[in-house]
C-alpha cells in the first residue's frame, strides 16, 4: 500500500518541477534579432539557456527540439518595466498585497523596503503575463514618497523548493512626486521632502560613525532607509520617480542634476512638454500610451502621441501598464497603440525589449535574439503589436513555458457542468 501512495506523490513532484533547458531550434521564421534588424527565413538555436546561433541558413542541431517557424514572427521576450506582479494579486485582499506603502497615515520613506523580500514567484498573475509574451518583469513598490527598491525577475517557474532568483536584485529606487506623495497632499512639500531625504542620506554616508555614536542631528529617515539610499547617491542604482505634471518633471530633473543621479521617469503625462530637457539629460521614460486623459488637475495637458513626441526628441521610451499585475499581458497592445499614434514600429518593439533592458542594466543579455543573449524568446502567430496575433510559444531561459493559467484551469473545470 505504501508504494501505491508514494508513486503518485513522486509523479506530482515531477510534474511540478520546471523542465530543464534543452536545445531548441526555431526554423524558418521571421526573426527580429533586435529592433531594426529583421532576418527572413531564419533559424534560432537555443542551447544551455542562451541564444547559440541565429541567422538564415543555420541548420537545426541533431537531437534538437524543432519548432516550425514558417509564417511566424520571433522576438525577444517582452519586459514589463514597472509592475506589481509578484507583489500584489487581489486588491481587496490585504494578505495578497505587498509593496504598497500608503503615504497617508504612514511613513513617507521606505527606502529599505526590497521587492525581492516579498516577490512571489508562484503568483497566479505570472502565467497570465506570459500569455502576452512577457518573460520578465520589474516588480516595483509604490504608494509613498520613497517606496523602496524594485527587483527584476524572470517569469519562468522557479524550481520546486527554491526561491526565485532576481536578474537584478536592486533594479531601482522608487519614489514619487505630486500631490499624493506625502500626507499633506502638497506637491511642493513632496519636492522638499525628497530633497531633504537625499541630503540627509548624503550626510549619513559622510558621518556614519557620528550617527552611530548619536552625535548627529535628527535625520529625515531611519538608519536602514539612509543606508539604502547610498547606492542611489553613488549612481549605482537609478532613482525611478513617478511624476506627471510638468513642474514635477522639471523638479525631478533639477534634483538629479544637483546630485548627479541616474534618473528614470515613470508616467510622464506631460512629458512631451519637457521632451528636449529629458533628452538632453539622457533620462529614459516609462509610460502608458493609453493614459491620454488627465488624472488630476496638476497635469491636464496630456496627449495621445506623448510617446511619439518623446521618442522623436531622442528620449528612450519604455512602455508599461504602470502597475496593474493582471494587465501586464497587454503591454504589446499598448505598444501597438503608440505605433498607431506615430511611434515608429521599431521603437515600439524597442519599448518592450531593448529599452527596459538598458534602463535596468541588462542590455547585454536581455531584449534581443542575438547570439549570447538569454534564451527568452517568443514565437508569435503574426505581428506582435497587432491585437489579432498571439504568443504561440514562450521560451524563458531555454525552457518552453506552459500556457496553462488559473483562468484556463477554471475554464476547463467548468466547461461541462453536470
Amino acid at each position: 500500500m505504501k508504494a501505491f501512495r508514494i508513486l503518485p506523490v513522486l509523479a506530482l513532484l515531477a510534474a511540478a518541477t520546471p523542465a530543464a533547458a534543452e536545445t531548441i531550434a526555431i526554423v524558418g521564421a521571421t526573426v527580429w534579432e533586435r529592433p531594426g534588424k529583421k532576418l527572413d527565413n531564419a533559424t534560432v538555436v537555443i542551447r544551455d539557456g542562451a541564444i547559440a546561433q541565429v541567422g538564415a541558413g543555420v541548420a537545426a542541431p541533431a537531437g534538437a527540439r524543432v519548432i516550425d517557424g514558417k509564417g511566424k514572427v520571433v522576438t525577444a521576450g517582452f519586459i514589463e518595466a514597472f509592475t506589481q506582479i509578484g507583489l500584489a494579486t487581489i486588491d481587496l485582499e490585504p494578505s495578497s498585497v505587498d509593496g504598497r506603502m500608503g503615504a497617508v497615515g504612514d511613513d513617507e520613506i521606505h527606502a529599505a523596503y526590497r521587492a525581492r523580500d516579498a516577490f512571489d514567484g508562484r503568483s497566479v498573475t505570472i502565467p497570465v503575463a506570459r500569455t502576452g509574451g512577457v518573460t520578465s518583469v520589474v516588480a516595483a513598490p509604490v504608494g509613498a514618497l520613497i517606496a523602496g527598491q524594485s527587483s527584476w525577475y524572470t517569469l519562468a517557474d522557479p524550481p520546486t523548493g527554491a526561491a526565485p532568483a532576481p536578474i537584478v536584485a536592486a533594479a531601482g529606487m522608487n519614489a514619487a512626486l505630486g500631490g499624493g506623495a506625502t500626507r499633506t497632499g502638497s506637491r511642493g512639500t513632496a519636492i522638499e521632502r525628497l530633497r531633504e531625504a537625499l541630503d540627509d542620506a548624503a550626510s549619513y554616508q559622510r558621518n556614519r560613525a557620528a550617527y552611530e555614536r548619536n552625535q548627529e542631528r535628527r535625520l529625515a529617515a531611519e538608519r536602514l532607509d539612509l543606508e539604502a539610499l547610498g547606492p542611489v547617491l553613488r549612481g549605482q542604482v537609478p532613482l525611478v520617480i513617478r511624476a506627471d505634471a510638468e513642474s514635477d518633471l522639471r523638479a525631478a530633473l533639477d534634483i538629479a542634476r544637483e546630485r548627479r543621479l541616474r534618473l528614470v521617469i515613470v508616467g510622464a503625462g506631460e512629458g512631451w512638454r519637457v521632451a528636449a530637457d529629458l533628452a538632453a539629460a539622457k533620462v529614459p521614460v516609462i509610460l502608458d500610451p493609453s493614459a491620454n486623459l488627465p488624472g488630476n488637475l496638476a497635469a491636464i495637458d496630456v496627449r495621445d502621441d506623448n510617446a511619439t513626441v518623446l521618442a522623436a526628441a531622442g528620449v528612450d521610451v519604455a512602455i508599461s501598464t504602470l502597475g496593474d499585475p493582471w494587465q501586464a499581458r497587454t503591454i504589446r497592445q499598448l505598444a501597438g497603440m503608440a505605433v498607431a499614434r506615430g511611434l515608429p514600429w521599431d521603437q515600439g518593439l524597442a519599448a518592450l525589449t531593448t529599452v527596459p533592458a538598458k534602463i535596468y542594466g541588462g542590455g547585454a543579455r536581455r531584449g534581443t535574439v542575438a547570439r549570447g543573449a538569454a534564451g527568452d524568446v517568443v514565437v508569435w502567430s503574426g505581428d506582435p503589436l497587432e491585437l489579432s496575433s498571439r504568443a504561440e510559444v514562450v521560451i524563458i531561459g531555454g525552457v518552453v513555458q506552459s500556457a496553462v493559467t488559473h483562468q484556463t484551469r477554471l475554464r476547463d473545470r467548468y466547461r461541462h457542468v453536470p
